[in-house]
């Protein structure tokens, strides 16, 4: 694939596509894969997910929302609502490739899936890794002490704290709890029981939510990226037999 992907506002989101194991499953899915704030397509996480995902037979795209990694774009303009905006430009960009679409996406860029999901059909499965939903509450406690347009995020000047962003996740979302009430498609959450910036209390509100709508998944110990080669395991694991099943059962 080396179609060139455009955001909304005309700016170049780059990406990796890479195809799944030959003959392991016909080409009808694509998982997308999504990072989290100041993080970007080549995080750890990200890649052994989708190699992951190559190996059972996905093909997989992972993808730096615009402003960060190699994608155009200002890092002081990037938020939730407008990393949505980048995802539906990704979703257009593969959908008439494949009929059937899985976006996973990692604490911040998990809220930018569920958003998305509640709104666009063309999802098909959906899985957040330490996903965050009290978005208000989340920037509160991580930045609050930070003065916006000033101070910059957990003291890397690389990520300016932004107005725009705290404006974004504090007044406009606050939480998208609303928005996981809309879910209707096989869903998977995974969360570190010692994730310390984005609390497991999160995914415990989608399950109380959704009842028995959702799939989720505790890793014992596990960090915010999982960064122990063993909690990555797990999670990859997890994910890659969970798609298999419903891919291969076409139950969506």
């Amino acid at each position: 694939m080396d179609t060139i992907i455009e955001n909304s506002c005309g700016e170049n989101l780059d990406y990796t596509f890479s195809p799944g194991e030959p003959a392991l499953l016909c080409r009808r899915w694509i998982v997308i894969l999504g990072h989290g704030v100041t993080g970007d397509k080549d995080r750890p996480l990200i890649t052994d997910t989708a190699q992951a995902l190559n190996e059972a037979g996905f093909d997989t795209l992972r993808f730096s929302f615009a402003g960060n990694g190699k994608s155009s774009g200002d890092f002081r303009d990037a938020s939730i609502t407008k990393e949505v905006a980048d995802l539906d430009s990704v979703i257009t960009a593969v959908c008439s490739s494949y009929p059937n679409i899985c976006y996973i996406g990692h604490s911040m860029g998990a809220a930018v899936g569920v958003i998305q999901a509640a709104q666009d059909k063309r999802i098909d499965a959906l899985v957040s890794l330490a996903g965050m939903v009290n978005t208000k509450a989340f920037a509160e406690t991580e930045f609050g002490e930070e003065t916006p347009e000033s101070g910059c995020m957990w003291e890397d000047t690389d990520c300016p704290l932004s107005a725009v962003y705290m404006e974004d996740l504090c007044e406009t979302i606050q939480s998208v709890a609303p928005q996981a009430k809309q879910i209707n498609i096989p869903w998977l959450l995974l969360h570190g029981s010692a994730d310390d910036v984005v609390l497991p209390k999160d995914t415990e509100q989608v399950t109380q939510i959704k009842a028995n709508a959702v799939n989720a998944i505790y890793i014992e110990g596990a960090d915010h990226s999982f960064n122990d080669p063993e909690h990555k395991a797990q999670l990859t694991a997890a994910v890659t037999s969970w798609l298999s099943e419903h891919s291969s059962s076409r139950s969506l």
